[in-house]
């Protein structure tokens, strides 16, 4: 899921960040930003929460506004170097996160706390660093990673929420609670999970040949719970996803839940590999990484996941609306 993003680039009118130079005036580091290539570099690991609505996906995407786009920006400027951002897990657009992992590499002399508080000065509150610590050196936020676990929020209701507009879809009957935890057992284990996601492109090898991706992912946990007033969560955690796999996922359970689909069906569905007979496509509105593993040997610098993984009643279990 995740990948290196290129040098961050907003698509904010005027100058981008060259190295050693900001485009704009904001905070910097104390001293100012530091431009000596021969300074020894060191990883760094991040915990980045963000809002998905205003930005194109994670994803540098050259004339798009991204989240790794800006975040790149705002750490070059406090830095006063160019930075490279690799995540756990890159997110389509509209998609948001609370517990997304990051890792880059800084200049040694760089104070990580003025750091944190820099660029959520700059970026806040549509991006905030929640952690920022230094890793070992062969950290990396993509393949350290062993799991990563999405939220789904979807809310069961006849009108519409203003304040839930793009952070929940909007399904408007009351869902089968028991039909949708029915149809989440065959999800469980590992499988060939083609039918529920958009086939990647065959990468071509120096021969000429094209080889398919495999799609084959281990699903440790897939649960359905009631949340506050019409607010339904669905959880799931898996070693990696392929692309638009959660949201496939849920737009099929959401059939069955309305009783478009039996819930045994879903076993079927899994085992054809075709993406056309699973179920619609859920918008992206109400999907949210929440979380991302690690070994306990690991080199990490992140938090323990009972700090990092918002419980039940925390902030970070909303949306929810103040009239709810």
């Amino acid at each position: 899921m995740g990948q290196s993003a290129r040098k961050g680039q907003s698509a904010r009118k005027g100058p981008t960040a060259r190295k050693g130079q900001s485009a704009r005036k904001g905070p910097t580091a104390p001293g100012g930003p530091i431009t000596s290539d021969e300074e020894p570099r060191r990883r760094v690991a991040a915990v980045v929460a963000y809002d998905g609505r205003p930005f194109r996906g994670f994803a540098h995407q050259p004339g798009q506004r991204t989240v790794a786009g800006e975040l790149a920006e705002a750490l070059e400027r406090v830095s006063g170097h160019e930075v490279e951002i690799t995540c756990a897990g890159r997110t389509d657009a509209g998609v948001h996160a609370w517990g997304q992992v990051v890792h880059f590499d800084t200049a040694a002399g760089v104070d990580l706390v003025a750091l944190k508080r820099s660029c959520n000065k700059m970026l806040a509150p549509a991006i905030v660093l929640r952690e920022v610590a230094e890793a070992d050196p062969q950290f990396d936020a993509r393949r350290s990673a062993t799991a990563r676990r999405y939220r789904y929020v979807l809310l069961t209701a006849p009108l519409p929420d203003p304040f839930l507009a793009g952070l929940a879809w909007q399904v408007e009957r009351p869902l089968d609670l028991r039909a949708l935890r029915l149809g989440c057992d065959p999800l469980l284990g590992e499988h060939d999970f083609a039918a529920f996601c958009r086939r990647p492109k065959a990468p071509v090898s120096d021969e000429g040949t094209a080889s398919e991706p495999s799609l084959v992912r281990r699903v440790t946990d897939a649960t359905w719970r009631k949340g506050p007033g019409d607010l339904l969560y669905f959880e799931i955690e898996a070693n990696a996803f392929c692309h638009q796999m959660v949201r496939s996922v849920v737009g099929t359970l959401v059939d069955v839940g309305c009783g478009r689909r039996k819930a045994g069906h879903v076993a079927s569905i899994l085992a054809s590999r075709d993406r056309s007979t699973a179920g619609q496509l859920a918008p992206p509105d109400g999907l949210y990484l929440l979380h991302v593993s690690y070994a306990p040997t690991g080199s990490a610098p992140l938090p323990d996941p009972a700090h990092s993984t918002p419980q039940r009643g925390e902030v970070a279990d909303v949306p929810r609306s103040p009239y709810r």
